[in-house]
């Protein structure tokens, strides 16, 4: 894919633009003259404890104040209706996105931006970097639409680098006559350089069934490369000596949402950003619903055992982040926060999600402290953050 020099790439995200539908043009009103404000966790002082009944809870993720900080952009038809889903990647101090849009032409594409920050994009292309060949352009794809609101093309983005090799992997759902999981690879330093030489992709799951969210470990796990394919009935992983696929070899994978009753998210959906490494555990983001609800898209967190994923060890009893905001309720799909991507950075993790499928949202948590709840079930004190004007 050629890249077009003729546009600038740097923009500053607090510039906002027209709208592509009435659902945004409200939203960018709220924007218009001042951000749209994080809703700060308060918690009343306990006079009483002992006349006060205790709550479980987990930490939840604190929005930027800035939220959303990737809008759709009018001008640029290919990302003018909605972006979304970010995956990202942490190289050289700065965070790279590579995030799904969604244009005129109704298909799925992937743009690129980054942060030095991590909070406030810096830099912003203004043409795709990445693009899923269909295999007949009069299909309308029905699972696809679904998913997301596109006519077909490449979906929801999760890169990683495993190690410290000098190439990028990136899964994403394509859209083939179905939904089906592909992956493919760059070199860092084209990366880098903004010279787009994607590997051609494969397919790397099964013919006729439909498959979403799978991620890649960070690491070898036992000397060998992990996918996490499936989290619903169970964990599922398959290790693998390459990442390099030969036509007609697939990863079989079985997913059922339905788990326990009465919880949160007792229908999950399925795996987030590529795990954390941490002292206690792999983290694991995952979207989830209640099945008594199913119209909100909610955000859970699971340790997972170092040497053996496929066992948790804590899990979240309630959600960490959960549609609230306008941006998060007012887009293609009203009630949807969907995390693709997550760093660790400056002892803070850095969850970065999709917000009712049509905008991108960042919040953030100590990571320390947010172990420990995760583990104590606890209820700390958290800050927001005023995010300083250029």
């Amino acid at each position: 894919m050629k890249k077009n020099n003729s546009h600038s790439a740097n923009t500053n995200n607090r510039k906002r633009t027209g709208s592509h539908r009435t659902i945004l043009r409200n939203v960018n009103k709220k924007l218009s003259n001042k951000p749209i404000s994080a809703k700060k966790t308060k918690i009343p002082k306990n006079k009483n404890k002992a006349k006060t009944k205790k709550r479980r809870r987990t930490v939840g993720f604190i929005r930027a104040e800035e939220n959303p900080i990737i809008l759709p952009k009018q001008e640029n038809e290919w990302e003018s209706w909605q972006t979304f889903n970010p995956g990202v990647v942490l190289l050289n101090n700065k965070i790279h996105f590579i995030y799904r849009a969604i244009g005129i032409d109704g298909l799925s594409r992937f743009g690129y931006a980054s942060s030095f920050d991590g909070f406030a994009v810096d830099e912003r292309l203004s043409y795709p970097v990445y693009e899923h060949g269909l295999n007949d352009m009069s299909v309308f794809n029905y699972y696809s639409f679904a998913s997301g609101g596109s006519f077909g093309g490449a979906e929801d983005p999760r890169i990683v680098r495993v190690d410290e090799e000098d190439v990028l992997y990136m899964t994403y759902t394509a859209c083939d006559f179905g939904l089906r999981v592909a992956l493919t690879s760059i070199k860092i330093k084209d990366f880098l350089h903004k010279n787009w030489k994607w590997k051609s992709p494969k397919l790397i799951s099964a013919q006729g069934e439909v498959h979403k969210n799978w991620v890649i470990f960070p690491e070898k796990i036992n000397g060998k490369y992990a996918i996490l394919h499936s989290i619903s009935p169970r964990i599922s992983i398959e290790y693998i000596d390459s990442l390099e696929f030969k036509d007609g070899d697939f990863i079989q994978s079985y997913y059922n949402g339905y788990g326990k009753k009465n919880c949160w998210d007792s229908y999950v959906r399925g795996a987030g950003a590529p795990p954390l490494k941490t002292k206690d555990g792999w983290l694991l983001f995952y979207q989830a619903m209640n099945a008594n609800d199913m119209s909100k898209y909610k955000v859970g967190a699971m340790l997972l055992d170092l040497n053996d994923p496929t066992k948790i060890l804590h899990r979240s009893q309630e959600p960490i982040l959960e549609p609230e905001e306008v941006y998060e309720n007012n887009g293609f799909k009203v009630g949807v926060v969907y995390v693709s991507g997550a760093v660790i950075m400056r002892d803070e993790i850095l969850v970065y999600y999709g917000a009712s499928d049509s905008y991108v949202g960042v919040a953030y948590a100590p990571l320390q402290e947010f172990l420990t709840t995760l583990v104590r079930e606890d209820m700390p004190k958290l800050k927001t953050r005023i995010l300083k004007k250029k």
